[in-house]
C-alpha cells in the first residue's frame, strides 16, 4: 500500500531518519562538486574573511569557527592549513555535522551533531539550507494544495490545503499566481537559519547556498536529486541527495528579527572576488622567468576561475549577517 507523506516528511526521514542519506555517512564529494571539493582557494578565501572578522572582534582569547553541515570536514582542515600561528592558537574550530565522526580529521576540531549554545566568531553554512527539509504547495483549479509524495517512488499527488504558517510565508515570499506553479515553503530554512543567527553573540555567519530572489521564483520549483556525480529524480527514499534552492532574502529577514545587525546578499562570484580571487591568468613572461611560479598561478587562475563562473558555483547565493560588528570591508563592497 502507498504511503503518501508530505515533501518534508520524505525528505527528513530519507535525508536524517535512521539509515538516512547523510545519517550513513555519505561523502559530499562522490555525489555532488562543492566549493570545498573543487579547490581549496575556497577555504583560504574564508581563512581571509576569519582574519577580518578576528580584527573587528579585537582579536579574542577565543575565536569561533563553526560549520554546520561540515560533511568531511574538509573545510575546517584546509582552514587551519592556511592560518598564521598566532590567529590559529586562538581558534577553536567546530564541525556541526550528524555524520559520523571521519577518523582523519585534525585533532583541534570538535565533532558535534548540533549548533553550540554560543559563538563568538564566524560560522559558515556552505551547502547546508538546501538541505533543510520542506514542503510542497501547488495551485490547482480548487487552489493551493499541499503536495503529497510516495517515498518510494517519487510519484506526487495533491493532499490537504496548506497551514496557516505554510500560506502565511507563501503570500510573502513566493505568491503562486497560475494553476500548475509550485512553491517549495521555505520557513523551516527560516528558522534554521535564525537558529544560527541566534546563538552568535558577537561576529558574522554566512550562508552560501543554490538561491533565488523575489520576483524570479522558478514556476516549478527546484527539487532535485544527486546521487554519484549526477542529477538524478527527487526520489526520497535515502539512496540519493534531495535538495532545492533557498530563499535567501526570506532567510535574511528571519535573521534580522533574530538579532542580526547588519546584512548583506550577494553573490559567491562577487564575494570571492572581494576575497582576492581574480581568476586572471598570469602574464606570459612569468613562464620564462620563473616557470614553476607560472604554473602554480596559472593553476590558481583555472580554479579561481570555476569558483567564480557565474553559471556554475559563482552564482550561489551568499547571505552574510553580523552581529554587533560591521560587515566586513570585503563583503560591504557592492557587486
Amino acid at each position: 500500500m502507498t504511503e503518501w507523506l508530505t515533501w518534508r516528511t520524505a525528505m527528513e526521514r530519507a535525508l536524517y531518519g535512521d539509515g538516512g542519506f547523510y545519517r550513513r555517512g555519505e561523502c559530499p564529494s562522490e555525489h555532488f562538486r562543492t566549493s570545498v571539493h573543487a579547490s581549496p582557494r575556497f577555504a583560504a578565501a574564508i581563512a581571509r574573511l576569519l582574519v577580518e572578522v578576528d580584527t573587528a572582534l579585537g582579536r579574542p582569547n577565543r575565536l569561533d569557527l563553526v560549520d554546520v553541515g561540515a560533511g568531511s570536514g574538509r573545510l575546517l582542515a584546509n582552514i587551519l592549513a592556511c592560518l598564521p600561528p598566532g590567529l590559529a592558537d586562538r581558534l577553536a574550530p567546530t564541525a556541526v555535522e550528524i555524520a559520523p565522526r571521519p577518523p582523519e580529521l585534525p585533532a583541534p576540531i570538535a565533532w558535534r551533531p548540533d549548533l553550540p549554545p554560543e559563538i563568538t566568531g564566524l560560522v559558515v553554512a556552505n551547502e547546508w539550507l538546501d538541505n533543510i527539509p520542506l514542503d510542497v504547495v501547488e495551485r490547482t483549479p480548487d487552489g493551493i494544495r499541499t503536495v503529497l509524495v510516495d517515498p518510494s517512488s517519487g510519484a506526487e499527488r495533491t493532499g490537504p490545503d496548506p497551514t496557516d504558517e505554510d500560506r502565511d510565508w507563501l503570500e510573502r515570499w513566493w505568491p503562486l499566481p497560475e494553476p500548475g506553479d509550485r512553491a517549495e515553503i521555505g520557513h523551516p530554512r527560516c528558522a534554521a537559519w535564525a537558529s544560527v543567527i541566534g546563538r552568535v553573540r558577537s561576529g558574522l555567519a554566512v550562508a552560501v547556498d543554490y538561491s533565488h530572489a523575489f520576483g524570479s521564483r522558478p514556476l516549478s520549483g527546484t527539487l532535485t536529486g544527486y546521487r554519484d556525480g549526477s542529477t538524478v529524480p527527487a526520489v526520497p527514499d535515502g539512496s540519493c541527495d534531495v535538495t532545492a534552492h533557498v530563499a535567501l532574502d526570506a532567510c535574511a529577514l528571519a535573521g534580522e528579527r533574530a538579532g542580526a545587525t547588519s546584512s548583506r546578499l550577494t553573490t559567491q562570484r562577487a564575494a570571492l572576488r572581494s576575497l582576492g580571487l581574480s581568476g586572471v591568468r598570469p602574464p606570459i613572461d612569468l613562464a620564462h622567468r620563473d616557470p614553476r611560479a607560472y604554473l602554480t598561478a596559472l593553476c590558481h587562475a583555472g580554479e579561481d576561475a570555476e569558483l567564480t563562473d557565474p553559471a556554475g558555483l559563482g552564482g550561489f547565493g551568499w547571505l552574510a549577517q553580523t552581529v554587533t560588528i560591521p560587515l566586513p570591508a570585503s563583503l560591504a563592497a557592492p557587486g
